[in-house]
């Protein structure tokens, strides 16, 4: 794997300090913990570093033709995409808070009267509605939802790395895969999450990445 000035920095750090903390590293090379966010997830993910919980990042000692780098740059995102959580813009905020609490998802995507992409519904804006003291089942989604064009989608053809950037970078939990149509508006067809990350590490540690066209839920 070709690494950044930046992240070869980063590895020179961890080997020689690690286990240390993200904000420690950030410190050494005067940038922000966001700045350094998607190195430190690239270096992670592929195999470079590990990360333990309150103890920090530290070298594994493997080297790049340790790690199928390769194969993992050319899988796309139809390959890792699981079955989307939808609601209409119509529902009420009770009714999302019951479907996001009942599928166990963190994320659901909001489409209109034409089964078109309108907006994305975190967590966060579900407790904010829910601790303003309003009445939530007569209140629609479409008040608090994050709509368009302020959503970052993709497609299934996308290269699955490049969809995991934009999680880390753009600091969300999950990414509609979407289909364009005619007429420009998007049709839902699945999602990639943050979870979805956690999978391909698993596989990558694991070398069972997949030969075909697969669905992981």
């Amino acid at each position: 794997m070709e690494l950044t000035n930046r992240q070869e920095r980063i590895l020179e750090i961890v080997k020689g300090e690690g286990p240390i903390t993200g904000e420690k590293i950030a410190d050494k090379l005067s940038l922000t913990r966001a700045t350094l966010r998607p190195d430190l997830a690239i270096l992670t993910m592929v195999g470079f570093l590990g990360a333990r919980p309150r103890v920090g990042y530290y070298y594994t000692g493997k080297t790049g033709a340790e790690i199928p780098i390769e194969q993992l740059k050319t899988l796309k995102v139809k390959e890792y995409q699981s079955i989307p959580v939808v609601v209409n813009e119509s529902d009420s905020v009770y009714d999302a808070i019951s479907a996001m609490f009942l599928e166990d998802v963190g994320t659901l995507f909001v489409v209109n009267a034409d089964a078109k992409l309108a907006g994305v519904l975190s967590r966060k804006d579900l407790l904010r509605a829910s601790l303003g003291n309003q009445e939530l089942e007569s209140m629609p989604v479409s008040i608090i939802m994050t709509r368009m064009p302020n959503i970052t989608v993709c497609y299934k053809e996308d290269m699955l790395i490049e969809v995991c950037k934009r999680l880390i970078e753009k600091q969300i939990d999950a990414v509609p895969v979407v289909n364009r149509g005619p007429d420009g508006g998007y049709e839902v067809v699945g999602r990639i999450t943050k979870t979805t990350m956690t999978k391909l590490l698993v596989d990558v540690m694991n070398r069972d990445l997949p030969m075909k066209e697969e669905t992981h839920e």
